[in-house]
């Protein structure tokens, strides 16, 4: 079975210029940025196999997940919006 990838260079890859900037000129874009990388990674090892939890749990993380990928998505939108 393959894991689907979540990072945000697979979702937005028409946007990743916009990403790059924003890692490196925004602090709070970054430190989402590396939060949404790290809750991705413990969703990909669960679904692996390579972390037991219950399915509650799971499904907590990749709503988590679902919800900073927005908030980041918003910060790609608004900074392409004004260039």
């Amino acid at each position: 079975m393959s894991i689907e990838k979540h990072d945000l260079l697979h979702e937005f890859p028409d946007h990743h210029h916009t990403i790059r900037h924003l890692k490196m000129n925004d602090n709070h874009f970054a430190k989402l940025f590396n939060k949404y990388n790290e809750l991705d990674r413990e969703v990909r090892r669960i679904e692996e196999g390579a972390e037991n939890t219950t399915d509650e749990y799971l499904d907590t993380k990749k709503m988590e997940r679902v919800h900073l990928k927005d908030e980041l998505f918003g910060l790609i939108k608004k900074t392409e919006s004004t260039i």
